[in-house]
């Protein structure tokens, strides 16, 4: 007896890290919403994604791996993870299969699906950096991706100039959590008072972390020894607390640490400037109208390799939207206590630079802006588009 073809659309997912995972969860909701109990999820994520009925081939912090010697020590392990997955989406057919964020993982598993399996529709939600370095991926995509759902305005342009696959800018998820991060008439009062609230984000992961805090507490010595006057806040997520009391032994002035996504973004909307190292947070300060310093230390290797490979004036995520270079940012040797001290002084207090980042901050609301659909509703037309295209219907 021949079995009945199911009928549901299947749809295989891939995000490795937790910012990916929250993008696949909300893709994954609009997604059922559109197709009802008709879709069926399956792939690789998180909590979120698991909330919304993906189970998932392994955890995903056996890949929360960051700096190039950790990831050449963890490479048998990678390489397997892959081949099981490129093995588990060839095994399912899926309608389609998106990928989310962290290229070097998600890209390697791409590619070898699409030799196996060419008829697999491939969407890249996320577009790896390639405004900043390494511009041939994009020409190399078009061989694998189908179609890139970009979360900065500007990034359709450059894959036009790159020759690379169709890119749509859907939009960045902050631009659906603005209310959360915009101070009340109360946190504004706050805001505006003495001593100023400064806050202190030395990254969201380990290495971040390690490689950033004895700077940046020298630095919060520094301001002090001037006689600055400020209310310190250090948000962390509840996985990272250990790490960064460690770190903290030896300041010289010991931060309020605040713990997880919603006490952080309590903090942001009272905050009256920060020291930030730079990467997605310097645009969630920016959108929250938070003057800001940022910097960013790396392993040496690593330091190496970028310093060949940066293309763009740049590695700050709020000035490239902005398209001004309005932020300090100090990388490397650059970033040092006095240097750093000496920018805070200047955006803890009314100066030409502080008003300069306040003004280009008010403008990215229609920079940003997705007119009246969000992020996971653009994300979700485009994906079953493409899904439509991979089984050549309408």
């Amino acid at each position: 007896m021949m079995q009945s073809r199911d009928p549901k659309r299947k749809i295989f997912l891939i995000a490795t890290e937790e910012s990916g995972d929250r993008l696949g969860s909300a893709l994954m909701k609009v997604l059922r919403q559109r197709l009802g109990d008709g879709v069926q999820f399956v792939g690789v994520g998180g909590r979120t994604m698991a909330r919304e009925g993906l189970e998932t081939l392994f955890p995903i912090d056996e890949l929360s791996i960051v700096g190039f010697a950790a990831v050449v020590q963890q490479l048998p392990k990678i390489l397997r993870l892959i081949r099981e997955t490129v093995d588990a989406v060839t095994e399912a057919a899926p309608d389609a299969l998106v990928v989310i964020d962290s290229p070097d993982f998600t890209h390697r598993v791409a590619r070898r699906v699409r030799a196996k399996n060419p008829a697999i529709p491939v969407v890249d939600y996320v577009s790896p950096s390639v405004w900043a370095w390494r511009p041939g991926r994009a020409r190399a995509m078009l061989g694998y991706v189908d179609h890139v759902l970009g979360l900065l305005p500007f990034e359709p342009e450059q894959y036009r100039k790159l020759g690379g696959p169709p890119c749509s800018y859907v939009g960045h998820p902050l631009i659906e959590q603005l209310p959360s991060l915009r101070p009340n008439a109360e946190e504004q009062k706050r805001r505006d008072v003495d001593p100023p609230v400064l806050l202190v984000l030395p990254g969201s992961r380990r290495s971040e972390i390690r490689h950033h805090l004895e700077v940046f507490g020298a630095t919060i010595g520094r301001l002090q020894a001037e006689g600055r006057a400020f209310d310190l806040m250090l948000p962390t997520m509840p996985h990272l607390e250990k790490t960064v009391r460690e770190g903290l032994a030896s300041w010289p002035v010991q931060p309020q640490i605040v713990i997880g996504e919603a006490e952080k973004r309590a903090a942001f909307r009272i905050a009256h400037a920060a020291l930030a190292k730079s990467g997605t947070v310097t645009l969630e300060l920016a959108l929250s109208g938070i003057p800001m310093v940022t910097a960013y230390r790396v392993g040496g290797i690593e330091a190496f390799i970028l310093r060949r490979a940066i293309r763009v004036s740049s590695v700050i995520l709020a000035n490239l939207v902005i398209g001004k270079d309005v932020i300090p940012e100090f990388l490397q040797e650059d970033c040092t206590p006095g240097k750093l001290a000496q920018a805070l002084a200047e955006v803890l207090t009314d100066t030409p630079m502080r008003r300069q980042q306040v003004d280009a901050f008010a403008q990215l609301d229609s920079i940003m802006s997705t007119g009246n659909k969000s992020p996971s509703v653009l994300a979700a037309d485009i994906v079953l588009a493409t899904m439509r295209k991979g089984k050549r219907i309408g």
